[in-house]
């Protein structure tokens, strides 16, 4: 099921529901949108998916400042009227995601976090060196190239050639593009990414201690290194599960059975 959600003082955000059951809400990575999370949705029988685009992502309006996340999922689960559900988010998804459980543990059921960091979390270092030409190219206008950029960043990883992929993740880099294209032309990182409204604090980087809700984290070996540290001090949460998997910073999108897999167990160990 389609929705158009009006969410109070925000926007219209596109969303998608489908199944029954315990509900499940994906929360997509910011270079992308919803539409990430499909394959994974397509093998959980038993549960009611949702999967949104945020605002200034895919088919929701666009943005024209900041967005407070944390509260946008929060207005999302109220608009479909859902109560504790399943989080599953990846990259600042995650992290949106951990916020939303640390003010709402009681409607939290589960928490899975896929190369993601804590609020507070500060990459060290220099940065990869693609992410300072992606900055460029966006400052000059240059949509396409920024947008291959990212797919270099977010999707390949540091030690990947595109060029020798199998068609199967030929098509799933093709889908990753179609919907960085929209964020890159809406300029939506510089509007609404690059300073957060009314952060979280203190920020979930120094509660992690506090987090009781059940913990999946989800570590893409090919991921960049700083991003696996992250993912590395998520697996502090008291109780969590780390696995590491054969992909890089979006596995959902490069295997999206696999990852429907780990989330059963993660699940059904919570029901248990």
């Amino acid at each position: 099921m389609i929705h158009s959600l009006l969410l109070p003082g925000l926007g219209r955000v596109h969303a998608e529901s489908e199944g029954t059951g315990p509900a499940v809400v994906f929360v997509h990575a910011d270079f992308v949108d919803g539409r990430m999370w499909d394959g994974v949705r397509a093998r959980l029988p038993g549960y009611r998916t949702v999967a949104y685009d945020k605002l200034g992502y895919g088919r929701s309006e666009p943005v024209s400042g900041p967005v407070v996340r944390r509260r946008e999922l929060a207005a999302v689960i109220d608009a479909l009227g859902l109560g504790a559900v399943h989080l599953v988010g990846c990259s600042n998804g995650g992290q949106q995601a951990l916020d939303y459980a640390l003010e709402h543990p009681e409607r939290t059921l589960s928490l899975t976090l896929i190369n993601a960091s804590p609020s507070g979390w500060s990459p060290q270092g220099e940065p990869p060196a693609p992410l300072l030409e992606m900055f460029s190219a966006v400052q000059r206008g240059e949509v396409q190239a920024a947008s291959e950029l990212q797919l270099r960043i977010w999707f390949d990883g540091p030690d990947r050639d595109a060029s020798g992929y199998a068609d199967e993740l030929v098509r799933s880099r093709k889908l990753a593009g179609e919907m960085n294209r929209i964020f890159v032309e809406r300029g939506t990182f510089f509007l609404s990414e690059a300073a957060p409204a009314e952060p979280l604090d203190p920020p979930a980087i120094a509660r992690l201690g506090e987090v009781k809700t059940p913990t999946l984290v989800i570590d893409g070996r090919l991921d960049w290194s700083e991003n696996r540290r992250a993912s590395a001090l998520l697996a502090a949460i008291p109780g969590a599960r780390s696995v590491e998997v054969d992909a890089a910073h979006v596995p959902p999108l490069e295997d999206p059975a696999g990852v429907a897999e780990l989330l059963k167990t993660a699940f059904e160990s919570r029901q248990s």
